[in-house]
């Protein structure tokens, strides 16, 4: 109850206004002492965004794994007979296979050095 003034009719009411008023305020300080934690909010987001990467990593091989078998099975049971034969041997001999293909990833990351040395893009 507060007189035309806007002033506390009386002690109880007065106090009941003081408590409102520490009540506000202390929120109000809370919230600005989240907003200045910086680091606190920068570790928060990192970890977040650790665990949206986590979680798309397990997708992602979850995916390559679906799309690996997919290949194999159509490559194994479908196709031209050559290719089936190319890739039925390559299972079978799968280390020649492995070199072959870390060899070829080795001209290919040379290459790349090479043409990013002499400013080729």
């Amino acid at each position: 109850m507060t007189d035309a003034t806007g002033g506390a009719k009386g002690p109880d009411e007065l106090r009941r206004q003081i408590e409102r008023t520490r009540s506000e305020l202390g929120n109000t300080v809370e919230e600005l002492a989240g907003k200045v934690d910086v680091k606190g909010r920068a570790w928060a987001r990192a970890a977040d965004l650790r665990d949206k990467a986590g979680a798309m990593t397990v997708q992602l091989r979850s995916s390559a794994a679906q799309a690996g078998h997919s290949v194999h099975d159509r490559a194994t049971h479908t196709g031209p007979r050559p290719v089936q034969t190319v890739v039925q041997a390559g299972l079978r001999h799968r280390k020649p296979v492995l070199v072959a293909g870390a060899a070829g990833a080795v001209v290919a990351v040379g290459v790349l050095r090479w043409r990013h040395a002499h400013g080729h893009r």
